[in-house]
């Protein structure tokens, strides 16, 4: 039997985190995203609500909630600002699950407890100027040294880059299967800001998501601790792509908060705005392209709502959360070119949010797997070239699924 009532627990965190985005947020997203200033005041306060750890579990200091949970937490954040979705994928999703799934408990002691609760924040570095699709294109190296690795390389458009305590970093250990862009040649670090040889810095001319830090990072010979290694020499490739399922699960449905942003946002200037006569509600193309963003909203989060329903049940939804992913991005794209469509002149003015939405949509289509490689991803397994089996890097099961 398929229930799709949320809980008691369920609805109750999604009327907070809205009432709160409402109350303290949305009054001064304008200017922020205006000021390109990134608020980092933020933090505590979803700390205070248990977002920064929301399925980690009580015993390494997060808030237990279930996927489903993360879920409603992205979508209600992306519904104020993207910039808000942000901090759920690379902190929540990205770095602290890949940390509760693959660490040891001494890592989990000493990074995940403070990650998850909010007195510590966290990044995840996976992208460089030169590889991003192409993973095994990157060229960060990892040489070990005694009890030390060396790190040296470069990471480009990272959330928090300049924000961020904490950073899972991705690099080549085997130099032979560099050449080779053998994938099991990469390892995983946890690296903190404080390493010696590490600096970052933000970046300036981004066009989207302006109320949020963008950046990078390099390491110049950066010397990390070997018991920082996350996983195993080798592991790097699998524990990158088990955290993509994890990111990708909180963008989507980010992304369907977006939608569902432009809709509401659309609906009040239609039942506002007048021409000929009449509220431009009344008119029929405007009528289609609302009709449009209804109907894609319900479907996005239908799809993302599968994806954590196999999540809260340990099961493998590489699929399932590709292309939930896929899908309400490129809905927030057509919602937001709408939005700013039935705005008119209007869409184009900075007093109307329509212009923040169609600039801050665009970067999901992008990062965490374009549209173009979530297609092939998609295709590849209907036609069955891919196919996803069991493995050991699944999520822990919630516990009350």
């Amino acid at each position: 039997m398929l229930d799709f009532d949320l809980t008691e627990e369920q609805r109750l965190l999604e009327q907070s985190v809205r009432e709160w985005g409402a109350k303290e947020v949305q009054p001064k997203i304008h200017d922020l995203d205006r000021e390109h200033r990134f608020d980092r005041g933020i933090f505590p306060q979803m700390a205070d609500l248990g977002l920064l750890g929301a399925s980690v579990p009580a015993e390494y200091g997060g808030a237990g909630m279930d996927y489903i949970s993360l879920g409603i937490i992205s979508e209600e954040l992306e519904y104020v600002d993207t910039s808000l979705r942000v901090i759920m994928s690379v902190h929540a999703g990205l770095n602290c699950l890949s940390l509760l799934t693959w660490g040891t408990e001494a890592q989990k002691q000493k990074y995940l407890v403070p990650q998850a609760q909010g007195t510590k924040i966290a990044t995840y570095g996976l992208t460089e100027p030169a590889a991003g699709s192409d993973v095994r294109g990157m060229q960060t190296t990892a040489v070990k040294k005694g009890d030390r690795y060396h790190l040296t390389g470069e990471k480009m458009w990272i959330s928090l880059a300049d924000v961020a305590d904490n950073f899972l970093v991705f690099g080549w250990t085997d130099a032979e299967k560099k050449k080779q862009k053998d994938p099991s040649g990469i390892s995983a670090f946890i690296v903190e800001r404080a390493f010696k040889g590490f600096s970052s810095g933000t970046l300036k001319e981004k066009w989207g998501i302006l109320a949020g830090n963008t950046g990078y990072f390099k390491m110049d010979d950066m010397e990390v601790p070997e018991e920082n290694m996350l996983g195993k020499p080798g592991e790097g490739f699998k524990i990158a792509m088990f955290a993509l399922d994890q990111g990708r699960f909180t963008v989507a449905a980010g992304a369907t908060g977006l939608v569902r942003a432009c809709r509401d946002a659309s609906v009040k200037y239609a039942k506002q705005r007048k021409t000929f006569g009449v509220e431009i509600g009344q008119h029929q193309l405007v009528k289609e392209m609302i009709a449009q963003m209804e109907s894609d909203y319900q479907a996005s989060r239908l799809l993302w709502m599968r994806s954590g329903f196999l999540k809260n049940h340990g099961r493998r939804n590489t699929r399932e959360t590709g292309l939930a992913k896929w899908f309400s991005t490129v809905a927030s794209e057509r919602a937001a070119g709408d939005c700013v469509q039935i705005h008119g002149a209007n869409g184009y003015s900075d007093e109307y949010p329509a212009g923040r939405f169609y600039r801050n949509c665009k970067g999901a289509v992008i990062y965490e797997g374009t549209r173009e490689i979530h297609k092939i991803m998609q295709a590849d397994y209907v036609l069955g070239y891919r196919q996803d089996k069991p493995t050991r890097c699944e999520l822990p099961p919630y516990k009350g699924a």
